[in-house]
C-alpha cells in the first residue's frame, strides 16, 4: 500500500464540492466533510512533524465541516486546495519527481509582462479613521458605537466581545495572503492572488448538475491574457431572475475589476475559485474592499457569527489602537527587536504583508509569554520573602541509616537532586522545589531523604497522591523502608475505616504520628497536623492549584517538594512551573536493562502470545493494556471486560487472568492490585489505571492493544511498569492502522526510552494539554502562542522577564508593566500572582 495520499481524487472532490455549492455532499461512503477529514488525517509518511500539525487542524475543521456556514465552509475549502497543492509538490520534489515543474517550462516562450510589486497594489488602509466618531476610546461598549449597533453588538457578545479593547486583542487564528496582484498569464494553481482585469463578458446560468446552484460567470481581460471567474450561489433564492440581473448589472462589460481568490487547475484550464470580486473606477484606483488585496485575517467563529461582522467591527475600532500605551520598557523592545503594541495590534489585524503579519504576530506572542513569565517570577520572589518556622537539619542518624540500608548506591543525578533539595530545607524561606524523573529514575528515594530530614529535625510530613493505587504504593514503600528505622507510617485515603480514621487524626494532632500518606482525604477540615514541616506532592500536575495550597495551609508555610514522573518539554514545564525551582533526574540506576520495544500488528498475535506463555512459563507476568472500558461504535475497541474473558478462557485458560478497569470500586481495584503482585494472577487485563502506581519487579511483558489511540507520552509511561527486576523486559505495541503517521509515532516508542525526548515529540505531535494526559486547568490560555512552535519566543521572554525582576523586583518603578502584568496573569491563569 502506498504512503501517498490520493492526491488528485481529495483535489477533485475539493472541485466538486465547490462546483456544487459547498453542500457537504454524500458520496458512495462519506460525506464531503467526513472524507476530507479521514484524508487529511493521514498525512504522507515522510511529513514532518510540524507540516503534520497542519495536517491535524485541517482534518479537525473538516470534522466540524457540517456545522460551518456557507462563507466558512468556501474559506476552508480555499486554504485546503492550497496546502494540498503545496504538500504535492514537496511530496513529488522528495521523491524525486521532475514532472511537477512550473507549467511555462515545457510551453514555447512567450513575452511575460512582469507582476505588479505588492507596492503598487492601491488598498485603502484598514485603519483609516472612522469619520465623526471622535469618542472611540478603549473601553467604550461596542453597542454604543454607531457603525456597530446593538444588533451586531449582541451578535459579537457571543463571541465575548463588549467593549473596543476586546475587538483589538481577538486576534486572528489564520491569515490569506491576497496582497500579490500578478498578471493572467502568471497564474500558478495553489496560490491565492488578486487579479485586477477589465469585463469582457458576463453570464448567469443554473449548473446543469445541480438545479439549486447558480452560477455568476465573468470574463476578464488584462494586458496578459483572458480569464473566466465564476461566483456561485447556492440556494432556490437566488434562481429569481430579477435577483440575476441586477446582479449582472452590478459588473457592466467594460468595467474594472479586482479579484481576489485561490488559483485551480479545472476541467477547462486554470481559474480563480469563488473569488471576492470588487468593481473600480478604473486600473487604477484603490481597492477598498476588506477582502481584496490584502492580508485577509480569518477568525475563530462559532454558530450565528459571520466572518464578515467580526471583520468589519475590527477595522471600525482598529483606529483606537493608536491609544495603546505600551507597557514594555522600550529598552526591552530595542533589544529584543519588537513591535510597538499599537503598530502590532493593527498588523495583526489588517498586515501591510506577510513579513509584517509575522513581525506582529511575533510581538504579540512575545506579550503572552513574557507576562506569564513575569508573574512567575515574582510570585517566586514574593515566596522567597516568606520566613518558614521549619529549620530543617540536612544531615543526622536518620539519613545515616537509610542509606547504609540501601542496597545499591544513588546515581549521580540523584545525588544531585538530594543536595539541591537538602540545601532548601536549610534556608528560612519555604522550599519551593518539583523534582521530574523520568519512569524508574528513583524519585521516590529522593523523596524520602527530604522527609528523614524533616523527621530527624522534629517535624511532621505528608505525601499526597492522586489516587488511592498511587497512595497505596508510597505507603508499602515506606512501610517497608520505616519499619526498619522504627517510624511510624500510616495512609489515609476514601476508604480508611472511620475508627483508623479517628486514629490517625489524633495522632497527627498530637504529633505522635511522623508522616502520613494519603489522597485528598489529606486536605479535609478534620485534618490537623502538630508541626508540618514538609509537603510532599507526587504527580503534582493532577491536583489543582487550591488542592494543593490547601494542604500547605496545614502548616506554617511548609516546605514543599512536587514530583512528576511525567517527562515534561521545557517550554511546556516554563508554562506551567515558571514559579518553582526545578530539578531533574535524568539518569536511569546502573544495571536497569533497556525494556524492547516492538511495534507489531494482529497478524504477529499468535507470536505475542507465544512470548507471553513463554514468560509466565519461566514465573514471569504480563499486562494487558486496552484504552476503552466499553465498546465504542468509532473506534471499535474491544472492551477489556470482553478481552479479559477471551484471554481467560480461550488464550490462556491455564493462567489467572485477572482484570482492572476505572469503573471497579476502590476495594475491587486493591484486590486486582494485590492478587496481581502476589502473582496470583499471572495476566492483569487493564485499562489505562496501571500507567503510574502500580510497582511489580516480576512483570515482564507489557501488551498495549490499540497503541495508536494513545499518545506518546502515556505510552512511555505504561511501558514504565515493567522492566522494574532484574529480567529482561517487552513492551509490545499493537496497533491496527496502516497510516504512516501512526507507523512513525509508534517508532518513536521502538527508538527510544528518554521520557524528557518522547514527551517533546508528543508536544510537537498532539500539543501541550495532551502531554499530561489532559487539559490542565494550571495551564496558561495563549490567543496566539504555540508551545510546539514558538519555543524560542518564550526562551527570549523568560531572559526578559528574568532581567526586569532582578532590577525591579516588585515593579515599584514600572507602574503600567505591574498593571498590564495584573490584568493579564489573572486573564492568562485564571487567578491573581499570589493564587
Amino acid at each position: 500500500m502506498s504512503d501517498e495520499p490520493d492526491w488528485s481524487r481529495i483535489q477533485k472532490a475539493l472541485a466538486i464540492e465547490a462546483q456544487y455549492g459547498y453542500t457537504d455532499l454524500v458520496g458512495q461512503q462519506y460525506r464531503f466533510g467526513e472524507f476530507l477529514c479521514l484524508s487529511f488525517g493521514q498525512p504522507p509518511a515522510h511529513t514532518s512533524f510540524k507540516d503534520r500539525q497542519h495536517w491535524r487542524e485541517l482534518a479537525f475543521e473538516f470534522n466540524k465541516y457540517h456545522d460551518l456556514t456557507f462563507a466558512e465552509r468556501k474559506e476552508l475549502i480555499a486554504r485546503a486546495s492550497q496546502f494540498l497543492t503545496v504538500a504535492e509538490q514537496v511530496s513529488a520534489h522528495q521523491h524525486g519527481d521532475r514532472s511537477v515543474t512550473s507549467p511555462t517550462l515545457n510551453e514555447s516562450p512567450r513575452k511575460i509582462i512582469p507582476s505588479k510589486p505588492t507596492a503598487n497594489l492601491k488598498v485603502v488602509p484598514a485603519t483609516t479613521p472612522v469619520r465623526g466618531d471622535t469618542n472611540l476610546t478603549l473601553d467604550r461598549y461596542l453597542r454604543d458605537i454607531p457603525k456597530i449597533g446593538i444588533r451586531k453588538a449582541e451578535i459579537l457578545a457571543r463571541l465575548g466581545l463588549l467593549t473596543v479593547k476586546d475587538v483589538l486583542y481577538y486576534y486572528p487564528r489564520d491569515h490569506i495572503d491576497y496582497a500579490k496582484q500578478i498578471n493572467i498569464i502568471e497564474l500558478e494553481p495553489g496560490t491565492t492572488v488578486t487579479l485586477v482585469g477589465i469585463v469582457r463578458k458576463i453570464n448567469f446560468f443554473t449548473s446543469p448538475k445541480n438545479k439549486k446552484l447558480n452560477v455568476l460567470e465573468l470574463t476578464i481581460k488584462d494586458e496578459t491574457g483572458q480569464l473566466k471567474i465564476s461566483r456561485f450561489y447556492a440556494g432556490t433564492r437566488y434562481s429569481n431572475r430579477g435577483w440575476q440581473e441586477s446582479l449582472k448589472r452590478k459588473y457592466p462589460v467594460g468595467s474594472w475589476i479586482a479579484a481576489s481568490g485561490l488559483v485551480k487547475q479545472g476541467k477547462y484550464g486554470i481559474n480563480l475559485d469563488n473569488p471576492e470580486i470588487e468593481v473600480l473606477a478604473d486600473a487604477d484606483a484603490s481597492i477598498s474592499s476588506l477582502k481584496i488585496g490584502r492580508v485577509l485575517p480569518v477568525y475563530p467563529l462559532i454558530e450565528g457569527v459571520s466572518a464578515d461582522v467580526v471583520r468589519e467591527a475590527v477595522v471600525t475600532v482598529l483606529p483606537a489602537a493608536e491609544q495603546l500605551t505600551d507597557p514594555l520598557p522600550k529598552v526591552v523592545r530595542e533589544q529584543y527587536g519588537l513591535m510597538e503594541l499599537a503598530a502590532s495590534i493593527q498588523n495583526i489585524h489588517f498586515p501591510e504583508d506577510s513579513d509584517t503579519k509575522e513581525a506582529a504576530r511575533r510581538r504579540l506572542i512575545f506579550d503572552e509569554f513574557f507576562y506569564l513569565q513575569l508573574g512567575f517570577l515574582q510570585r517566586r520572589h514574593l515566596m522567597r520573602q516568606v520566613h518558614t518556622q521549619a529549620i530543617i537539619t540536612p544531615t543526622g542518624v536518620l539519613i545515616d541509616r537509610f542509606r547504609e540500608m540501601l542496597p545499591f548506591q544513588l546515581t549521580n543525578a540523584q545525588q544531585r537532586v538530594v543536595s539541591e533539595i537538602l540545601s532548601d530545607l536549610q534556608q528560612t524561606a519555604p522550599m519551593n522545589r518539583l523534582v521530574q524523573g523520568d519512569v524508574g529514575s528513583g524519585k521516590t528515594v529522593v523523596a524520602v531523604l527530604a522527609i528523614l530530614a524533616a523527621i530527624q529535625s522534629g517535624y511532621q510530613t505528608a505525601l499526597m497522591a492522586p489516587t488511592e493505587v498511587l497512595a497505596e504504593q508510597h505507603y508499602r514503600k515506606l512501610v517497608g523502608w520505616f519499619n526498619l528505622l522504627h517510624l511510624p507510617v500510616e495512609l489515609l485515603t476514601g476508604s480508611t475505616k472511620a475508627a483508623k480514621r479517628r486514629q490517625i487524626y489524633s495522632e497527627l494532632e498530637t504529633g505522635e504520628l511522623s508522616i502520613a500518606v494519603g489522597t485528598h482525604a489529606l486536605i479535609q477540615d478534620k485534618v490537623n497536623f502538630r508541626n508540618l514541616g514538609l509537603v510532599v506532592i507526587d504527580e503534582q500536575h493532577r491536583f489543582g492549584v487550591f488542592q494543593r495550597a490547601k494542604l500547605q495551609q496545614k502548616g506554617s508555610q511548609p516546605h514543599v517538594l512536587t514530583m512528576t514522573a511525567t517527562p515534561i518539554p521545557r517550554t511546556l514545564a516554563l508554562t506551567l512551573h515558571g514559579d518553582l525551582d526545578v530539578s531533574q533526574i535524568d539518569e536511569l540506576p546502573a544495571g536497569r536493562q533497556p525494556i524492547q520495544t516492538n511495534a507489531v500488528n494482529s497478524r504477529q498475535r499468535s507470536q505475542v502470545y507465544e512470548l507471553m506463555h513463554r514468560e509466565i512459563a519461566q514465573g514471569r507476568q504480563v499486562y494487558v493494556v486496552l484504552p476503552l472500558v466499553e465498546e465504542s461504535e468509532k473506534l471499535d475497541l474491544r472492551a477489556a471486560t470482553e478481552e479479559h474473558e477471551r484471554l481467560a478462557t480461550e488464550v490462556f485458560p491455564q493462567y489467572q487472568v485477572g482484570l482492572l478497569h476505572g469503573r471497579m470500586s476502590s476495594a475491587d481495584k486493591d484486590a486486582a492490585i494485590t492478587a496481581f503482585r502476589d502473582n496470583l494472577t499471572q495476566i492483569i487485563v487493564s485499562t489505562t489505571v496501571i500507567e503510574v502506581g502500580v510497582d511489580v519487579p516480576n512483570a515482564t511483558v507489557m501488551l498495549i492493544e490499540n497503541a495508536e489511540r494513545f499518545g506518546l507520552s502515556q505510552l512511555h509511561q505504561l511501558r514504565g511498569r515493567v522492566g522494574r527486576g532484574a529480567h529482561r523486559s517487552y513492551c509490545l505495541l499493537m496497533s491496527g492502522s496502516t497510516s504512516g503517521d501512526a507507523r512513525q509515532r509508534l517508532q518513536v516508542l521502538e527508538q527510544s526510552q528518554d521520557g524528557f525526548w518522547i514527551s517533546e515529540m508528543d508536544m510537537q505531535l498532539r500539543g501541550p494539554g495532551q502531554v499530561l494526559g489532559t487539559r490542565q486547568s494550571g495551564m496558561a490560555d495563549f490567543a496566539l502562542a504555540s508551545l510546539a512552535e514558538d519555543g524560542e519566543v518564550l526562551t527570549i521572554a523568560r531572559d526578559a522577564a528574568e532581567k526586569v525582576i532582578l532590577q525591579d523586583n516588585d515593579l515599584s518603578q514600572s507602574p503600567r508593566l505591574k498593571a498590564e502584568l495584573d490584568y493579564r496573569f489573572q486573564k492568562l491563569m485564571g487567578g491573581s500572582i499570589l493564587t
